[in-house]
């Protein structure tokens, strides 16, 4: 672990850390405004990961989608609609606007504890299917224990498959990194996932599933942000930010835009580089935009 922090010459200072976040909940009135709000709305991957999903209730959830860029016609789409890989193909024929995009949690969500074989080929055949993105679980198996080229030797395997599938289809994919980071024990850990995932070519790296009992913290978030601007500065290439799980309301939406911009400045603020994994956060954003009670998703 402490290789990458070495590498990159980043260790995370906690003091700092909260002293930053402190003045970031200081300020967050002023950060409020019509825009931002409809920002982080443009930015959501709106989530259904139910044990009971079925392709009716998927296509449901698109036709809200669509039926919402008829109805707010003012209003930017959400980013994409996340379901289970087996549902991509619904996302992909039932939108209306290919900017929707259909994204897919793989590998083995949430826990990424299979055989790599099938990690891969899950994520090749959701992309077949016609997953615009694909997101995946750091292998904590490896990570936890220090086997560190193991773990990215796993997220190598899945970017060159689903790159593979998405090139023969003549388009690209973007892959997303989850590092659960409530189940990882230090900042300095947070830190080192951060960079092992990026080197082994994520997209983004995102915080966690929403399936464990600690999810995206912003303390956790400030610092895969500090761990992407060091990156960036070390390679040039630009690497996107997903908060996850445990966020509802508008607040919440507007604290996480405000740490992003705060490490990394507003060209990070947009859909390229900057998701929220959401389930419950639209409606609020809408309520908090509109100025009254909306109940559309």
């Amino acid at each position: 672990m402490t290789d990458f922090l070495k590498k990159y010459n980043y260790l995370p200072s906690k003091d700092k850390i909260d002293g930053d976040l402190t003045r970031i909940a200081e300020n967050l009135a002023s950060v409020r405004s019509e825009k931002a709000l409809k920002d982080c709305f443009s930015m959501m991957d709106l989530t259904t990961l139910k044990t009971n999903d079925t392709v009716a209730s998927v296509e449901r959830l698109v036709g809200k989608v669509n039926d919402f860029a008829r109805e707010y016609p003012d209003y930017p789409l959400p980013a994409s609609v996340c379901v289970y890989p087996n549902f991509a193909s619904v996302v992909r024929r039932t939108r209306k606007d290919s900017q929707l995009h259909a994204t897919v949690v793989s590998a083995c969500f949430p826990s990424s504890q299979s055989f790599l074989e099938v990690k891969v080929k899950e994520s090749e055949m959701a992309v077949e299917q016609g997953a615009d993105e694909v997101d995946i679980v750091l292998a904590l198996n490896h990570f936890l224990v220090g086997e560190y080229d193991q773990a990215a030797a796993e997220i190598v395997a899945v970017r060159q498959a689903v790159d593979r599938v998405a090139a023969s289809q003549g388009r690209k994919v973007i892959l997303k990194v989850i590092l659960e980071t409530g189940l990882l024990q230090s900042l300095e850990s947070i830190a080192a996932a951060s960079f092992l995932a990026m080197e082994a070519g994520a997209d983004f790296i995102k915080t966690s599933t929403g399936k464990v009992d600690v999810n995206a913290t912003p303390i956790a978030a400030y610092v895969m942000c500090e761990c992407i601007k060091v990156f960036y500065a070390a390679t040039g290439r630009k690497v996107g930010f997903k908060p996850a799980g445990g966020m509802s309301t508008a607040s919440d939406a507007l604290s996480y835009y405000s740490i992003v911009s705060t490490v990394l400045g507003k060209e990070w603020l947009n859909r390229d580089l900057f998701r929220f994994g959401v389930s419950r956060m639209a409606n609020n954003l809408l309520s908090e935009i509109e100025g009254r009670t909306v109940t559309f998703f």
